[in-house]
């Protein structure tokens, strides 16, 4: 009897956390594409972000000395909050604070910033946010749990280590004061949508302070959503530049990507990936259900290259013919299915297939849907075109497969995106096919 009562008290408890999780991560699964910045001192030389000093590719001295050319003279926030919503993004989320240490805001902890110790002498994240919210887009602030160029931080570079925190845990708690009150400074000033957090290998849990710093942020605003870089203790995964092969464990996720191969603008680093390619990552998300970040890099003067902003207004056109084939989608079906990316609308009952290549026929394959399709039609503009059911057998519970044709004059540039509306949920055949025993 006990153990029932236990039961009847535990569960709706339970029930009760899940749907406040999926409530409060709901915009975030619907939103499927962010706009990452990475903007700071290592535009100036154009060299890698903070890593650069710390692998000793350079000195920390001579790394400190791009403060003099971190002008933002060009820097136009909200032309940059526009190019975000035009480009179909629904947030964006920005470097705070790189591992380099160097804030973009006027932070009351410390003077390495924009308005202190730059030739900016401004505050520059402050518009940017402001901008954001302007435009209707959620706020995300990236922030850097190491800290290599503070004194009381223990790692310096990748061969000198200032101390341990076994040795001095004073000194240590010294610097858990110093990050926790950046956080709370920046709480209190812009109150993100999202925490984006990054560096947690250094230390574990229970040295960065992570149920502290989950207090903090927590406190009056349990619906901010962290993400998993605080030693796993978040709201969601981030795979980093490889697009997952196959789809990540985590029930919500995010892939963050660059255009090029840096994070940070590298004027040296022209090989940018083209709007196709960039949508071939997207599509793949859409299709596992996740998040792409797509990171773009400012000059030193705030200006934004311009193959940079192209891409962007690209992928923004398709995204605008495509939204309802994108925006608060689910998980499309598997690829033995249809050999393409594809999403579900929230009910199930309308499948979308992203066509990237049109086979010589003209005619798209589609297998395993046991529902009747009442009709399929081209988003973006309308045009219904037919299909007709090969190997279906009146005698067999096989589906049979569609063929669905595709008018060339009607295809997209990048995909093609068909809407099949079905009589209900989607159902899948997902019977062995073997040899027919009677008829």
């Amino acid at each position: 009897m006990k153990r029932f009562i236990l039961i009847f008290l535990v569960v709706p408890l339970f029930l009760n956390a899940q749907n406040n999780e999926e409530s409060k991560m709901q915009w975030f699964k619907d939103a499927k594409l962010g706009i990452f910045i990475h903007w700071g001192l290592y535009a100036v030389d154009g060299i890698s972000e903070s890593w650069s000093f710390y692998n000793g590719y350079i000195s920390h001295e001579d790394y400190l000395k791009q403060t003099n050319g971190f002008t933002a003279s060009e820097y136009n926030p909200k032309a940059w909050a526009k190019l975000i919503k035009e480009s179909g993004a629904k947030y964006a989320v920005i470097t705070s604070k790189h591992h380099d240490g160097f804030a973009l805001w006027d932070s009351k902890d410390g003077v390495f910033n924009a308005v202190k110790h730059s030739a900016a002498k401004k505050d520059v994240l402050s518009p940017f946010i402001k901008n954001l919210k302007k435009q209707d887009l959620k706020v995300g602030v990236y922030y850097s749990l190491p800290d290599w160029s503070y004194n009381d931080y223990t790692h310096h570079t990748k061969e000198i280590k200032r101390y341990k925190i076994s040795d001095e845990p004073e000194r240590w708690k010294t610097f858990l004061n110093y990050y926790q009150s950046q956080l709370k400074d920046l709480k209190s000033k812009y109150d993100p949508d999202l925490w984006w957090f990054d560096g947690d290998w250094e230390h574990n849990a229970e040295e960065w302070d992570i149920e502290g710093t989950r207090e903090l942020l927590f406190k009056d605003r349990p619906n901010v959503i962290l993400n998993s870089r605080l030693c796993g203790n978040g709201d969601y995964a981030t795979p980093e530049n490889g697009p997952p092969v196959l789809k990540p464990h985590a029930k919500y996720w995010e892939l963050c990507l660059t255009m090029n191969d840096s994070w940070g603008y590298q004027e040296i680093d022209q090989n940018y990936k083209s709007t196709q390619q960039i949508l071939d990552i997207f599509t793949d998300c859409l299709h596992m259900g996740g998040n792409l970040l797509l990171d773009i890099a400012p000059k030193a003067d705030g200006s934004i290259p311009d193959i940079q902003k192209n891409i962007l207004k690209e992928i923004g056109r398709w995204n605008k013919k495509h939204a309802e084939a994108i925006y608060g989608s689910e998980a499309g079906i598997p690829k033995e299915y249809f050999n393409g990316p594809s999403t579900l609308s929230k009910d199930k009952r309308t499948l979308y297939l992203f066509v990237r290549d049109i086979p010589k026929d003209g005619k798209i394959i589609l297998k395993g849907v046991k529902n009747k399709i009442n009709r399929i039609y081209i988003v973006g503009n309308g045009t219904v075109v037919p299909s007709k059911v090969y190997s279906k057998i009146y005698w067999s519970q096989y589906p049979g497969i569609h063929y669905i044709e595709l008018p060339k004059n009607t295809l997209d540039q990048y995909y093609t995106v068909l809407a099949v509306m079905l009589d209900g949920e989607i159902e899948l055949y997902r019977d062995h096919h073997g040899a027919v025993e009677s008829n």
